[in-house]
Order: C-alpha cells, then structure tokens, then sequence
C-alpha cells in the first residue's frame, strides 16, 4: 500500500486499507481540492507535526460529516523539504497514529490538506499563488504554528536581527524574513480591497496573538515610514474591524516520529515510510502519533467570519476566557508537571515520561504540586474545569505508555519556563490572604532539583548531557562551583541565580523561598543516591 492519491484511490484500494483498521477520507478529495482552490477559506503557516495531527484531523472530520466542503492549504516558510521531500511525494497525505491510554492505537489517513506551499519569495511561482489566496475574498483564517521563537524579530539585547533590519529597508515581495514574508502577503489583502482576515497563532506561548500583531506592526510600521507600502497599510494592520489576532491555547502532545509507530505501519504493509532529516535537522515522516486528548481554545474574533469549527471539538471563548485556561494549563494543570518530571526524570535516568508516573515518588511529587499547591490559586476559565483537566492529565495523559515523550525533551529551556510554570504560583501565594508563601513545599523543590540537574550529574555519579537552554552559559558557571557533599555558603553561592527574576519570575529572596530550596539543594548534593533518598524522604508514605 502507497500513501498518495493513487495508493487509496479506488474501491480495492481503498478496502485494504480499511482492513488493516484504517479511517479513510469520507468525501471526494479531487471536488474538495478544487473548490478549495477557488475559494480558500484557511491557510495554515507551518506544516510540523502538530497541525497534521490536530488542526487537519478536525477538517477532516467536519468533511467527513458535511460540515465543510473545502479544505486545507498549509504553507511552510522555514524548511522547504518538509514540502518537497515529505507533503507532496505523498500528495499531502498523512497518517495520524494516535496512541491511546489503554494502549489501542488508532491510524487515519488525513486527506484534508489538500494545497501545499513554499514561502519563498524568490520563487514567482509560490508568490504569485500565494498572492492569490491572500486576495480571495473567501479567506477567513491565516493560522500558525512556527513555535514562538518564529515571531521573534530581536536579538537578546532588543537589537533587530540582521534579516529583519535587512527587510525593512526592501519592498515587501523581496522580503527574506519569516514574518517579513508573511506581512508581505497581507499587504498583498491589502491591495486588494483592504479585506478582512483573522491572523490565528496557535503556537503554545501566552498571548500568541499579541505576539504576532507586534511582529506584523512593526513591519507595516517600517514600511509605511519608508514609504515601500501605501500610507494606509499601517493602520489597516491596526484596524481589529479588519485584521484580528486572536489570542488561542493549544494543547496536545505530538511527539517526534517514533520507530515503534513506523513498525506498525510496516507491519501493515505500508511501503514508503522512511522518516526524512532535512537539510535544516528536521526530522519528517509520512505518518504523526500523538495523543488522543486535545484542547484548542480560541478568542471568537474573526471579522471575515469563521466556520462552524466548535462541530469539530474546538472551543471558542472571549479573550479573558482564553487567558484562564491558558494560565490553568501554563501555570498549574500541566506545564509545572511536565517540568518537574523533566528535571526529575534527568537525574534518575528515565527515558519516558510515562515510565516515571509508575515510580511512587514522582507520581506523588507531580500530585502534590498540582492538586495540593496549584489548584487553589487557579481561576476556573469556565469552559473547562481545572480539576477534571488535572485528573486527565494525571490519570490519563502523563501515565500513557505509548507516548514516547521523554525528560530530555522535556527539559529543553527550563531557564525560559520556570517564571510562568511556577512563578506565577508563587506570586499568587505571596498576594492571597489566606495562603501563605511558606506552604510551598513541592515547587522548591522542583527548582532545587533544577540546581542539581545542571551540575550534568545524575543521582548514580554518572554525567549528564544538558539539554539545549540558552541560560545555560549563565548559570551553569555558579552551580558547578559546588562540591558534592557541601552544606555551608550555599546561599551565597547561589544568589546571583535565586535572585534572577527573569528565571523564577521572582526574586526567591524576597519570597521567602530561597533558604528552603538552599536547604533542599543541600540535600540534594549529599552524595550518590541522595537525589533518590530526598524524593523518598518527602514523598515517602510518611511525606504524603
């Protein structure tokens, strides 16, 4: 069996797949591609995994049940061969493997995506294309998912980066930058009548939409100044009657093509599916896993209007809605979770995430952080309930053994994470009237055992490979100064890193909380295995 048009086209075909267990396309392709491409209603910037497996599943379940009749046009503006040697060998076909908790894997061929598009401004053909659907007047929804580091335009030091200054000074079709490219196209809507679109990160950050209205501003800000633009661009960015830029959060773990998934489908007889490595280190393959539970919440703010996306799962709220459950998720329900067990699973060696929700310690220091120390500062958003989201991710989610997540994976810029997924908890203690910051146990915890993971030695004496995270250089120096078995001065040495708002999101000192995470850190370094007898010693029958 061949994943592309002809490999499932054709009742023979198509019933082998079907016999192998496979969810196949309920509508005619071919009519949905073209009528597609005479009315586009959405395109999505960046073809990853997480749309393949979230976003082009719900389209094609509300084309399987006739609520849609066109589909999908996915544009990809960083990695060209994710397109060239993946999307259209297999004429944007994928296979959905979603791996469920009780250990049942289900496999859908999604055929929703059915346009697929470099954005690459030195190539006419794609511009002129792209041009084209940013003109029609059908467009309701230009989405993304191009991680938040996609909408970033500065450097650390707030200076622009070199191809974003390079682009302000050029007309926008000759625009080399990611969001250069993309505000070029909008200024192609606008020349077009000035029509109405919703600009819809779906990226996992707070406020992605503001983050990607200050990136598209600042172009038509600079541009309109040079006079490269009509006066008028500017404020047609600004304009929410005409551009929205919704606020959204997403949740759903996608993890990396994984060599058990490809074994299923090869025992399937599916032929083809060797992952690629593109030229840019990404790695592609025709088939995604993730898991079954999802979550895509979004402000209803769509001036050119919008399909009926809530017949598809997809919740749609006012924009302080979005920002509780965002918080609840961020901040309490799952997030802190994940980082604990990241930093956790590091030092004790895991290599699932899923393996370390069967040690009792672990089990019971996520359990506690969640229901003991965040559910009572978390403002229930209404549309989802924080203790059933908790008990889903807890019972279902974390302890799912065919999600091949890992604590290396995890653990990927902690530094960047720890203000949100355990500041903002910290800073509602310190603001409540009726808790206090002292009844913190479990987060200090977390962040000792942060302090500990990069001394780059696990609980066995063994080193540890770091994972990427770029306050790595900063702090790694000051923790490294510490000897093994050292109780004094551990305060003094630590202050540089205890007292950086920008990592904890607030001074550690000023909370109160920094002698208790010393106090835990010493613990922490008494020697080989002391990581194991601190998580036994709290968490023990006794601790809980």
């Amino acid at each position: 069996m061949y994943l592309n048009n002809q490999g499932i086209e054709g009742t023979e075909r198509r019933e082998a797949w079907e016999k192998k267990g496979y969810q196949m396309p309920r509508y005619d392709r071919a009519r949905v591609a073209a009528k597609t491409a005479q009315k586009p209603f959405w395109v999505h910037f960046g073809a990853g995994n997480i749309f393949r497996a979230f976003q082009a599943n719900v389209v094609q379940n509300l084309l399987n049940e006739g609520v849609l009749d066109r589909g999908l046009i996915v544009v990809e503006g960083y990695d060209y061969e994710i397109i060239q040697k993946m999307y259209r060998p297999h004429d944007d076909l994928s296979i959905l493997a979603t791996l469920k908790a009780d250990g049942t894997v289900g496999k859908t061929v999604v055929g929703s995506i059915v346009e697929s598009r470099i954005l690459d401004s030195e190539d006419v053909g794609e511009q002129e294309r792209l041009k084209e659907i940013f003109a029609a007047d059908s467009l309701q929804i230009v989405s993304f998912t191009i991680t938040e580091k996609g909408y970033q335009l500065t450097d650390a030091q707030g200076c622009f980066l070199p191809a974003v200054e390079k682009d302000f000074a050029v007309e926008p079709g000759k625009a080399e930058s990611y969001i250069g490219k993309v505000t070029a196209l909008l200024y192609a809507r606008y020349q077009a009548g000035k029509k109405p679109v919703a600009m819809v990160s779906m990226d996992n950050c707070s406020h992605n939409g503001d983050k990607l209205y200050a990136a598209v501003n600042t172009f038509a800000k600079h541009w309109t100044a040079a006079g490269l633009t009509d006066a008028g661009f500017a404020d047609y960015v600004q304009d929410r009657s005409k551009i929205s830029f919704p606020w959204t959060m997403i949740d759903k773990i996608t993890p990396r093509p994984d060599a058990s998934v490809e074994a299923i489908l090869e025992a399937d007889r599916i032929e083809e599916l060797t992952p690629v490595v593109t030229s840019a280190h990404t790695y592609v393959a025709p088939f995604v896993n993730a898991e079954e539970c999802e979550y895509l919440v979004i402000e209803d703010d769509f001036p050119n209007g919008r399909p009926q996306l809530e017949k598809g799962g997809i919740l749609f709220a006012d924009r302080r809605t979005v920002e509780r459950v965002e918080k609840m998720k961020v901040c309490t329900c799952l997030n802190p979770l994940h980082t604990a067990l990241a930093i956790y699973g590091c030092l004790l060696e895991y290599q699932k995430i899923s393996e370390e929700m069967k040690d009792p310690e672990l089990r019971g220091l996520v359990e506690r952080i969640g229901y003991r120390e965040g559910l009572p500062v978390v403002t229930d958003p209404g549309i989802l309930n924080p203790k059933e989201f908790l008990d889903t991710v807890l019972r279902s989610r974390l302890p799912n053994p065919f999600m091949p997540d890992t604590p290396q994976r995890i653990a990927t810029d902690t530094s960047q994470k720890l203000a949100v997924r355990y500041g903002e908890t910290i800073r509602a203690y310190a603001a409540s009237d009726s808790l206090k910051v002292s009844d913190l146990k479990m987060i200090p915890l977390v962040l000792a055992g942060w302090l500990r993971y990069l001394m780059a030695v696990d609980d066995e004496g063994e080193p540890v490979t770091l994972s990427f995270d770029p306050m790595l250089d900063t702090v790694c120096p000051i923790v490294q100064k510490v000897k093994f078995g050292q109780t004094e001065g551990l305060e003094e040495l630590l202050h540089p890193i205890l007292e950086n708002q920008a990592i904890f999101g607030v001074d550690l000192f000023e909370t109160g909380l920094a002698q208790s995470v010393c106090s835990y850190f010493g613990e922490l370094i008494a020697g080989k295995g002391a990581v194991r007898a601190v998580l036994k010693k709290y968490l023990g029958a006794v601790g809980q």
